[in-house]
């Protein structure tokens, strides 16, 4: 992860935690890697599809949690992996989704219930914490994006 870099953004909707992807997309290197946190309903994936639609990799109506999948795979030209954590339990589980694959190529894998990666040897380009606050607004704490 880059040395220091952290910024902290208030949503007050889903569209504008979307925009805040699009935002984010413009600023990511290829290939990254994006760890999501934060609890259930945080809005994880729908800050994704804001990421994955700003890459060009697919339309925002067309990204959806991967909760029983586990990995989706979107683009063609610039790849996007979007993996989904929740279900795994133990690094047997985490084993068999091919992270490890993922990783090594020229793709932008983000994976939500990111604090359950298990990849200590890959140091995260950015790490996401999403937290709910009331109604729709959302904290989003963004570290190791440089600007």
């Amino acid at each position: 992860m880059s040395s220091g870099t952290r910024e902290v953004v208030i949503t007050h909707s889903p569209e504008e935690t979307i925009r805040v992807g699009y935002e984010l997309a413009q600023r990511l290197r290829q290939p990254s890697l994006v760890l999501l946190e934060g609890e259930l309903g945080s809005g994880k994936t729908t800050l994704t599809k804001g990421i994955v639609a700003g890459l060009g990799a697919a339309r925002e109506e067309d990204v959806t949690s991967p909760s029983f999948t586990l990995v989706h795979e979107y683009g063609r030209e610039r790849k996007v992996y979007h993996a989904d954590l929740y279900r795994v339990e133990g690094a047997r589980d985490f084993g068999t989704l091919g992270l490890d694959d993922l990783l090594e190529q020229q793709a932008t894998v983000i994976v939500e219930w990111g604090e359950k990666f298990l990849g200590e040897d890959v140091a995260a380009q950015v790490r996401i914490h999403m937290e709910l606050l009331e109604g729709e607004d959302r904290r989003i704490t963004i570290e190791g994006l440089d600007r």
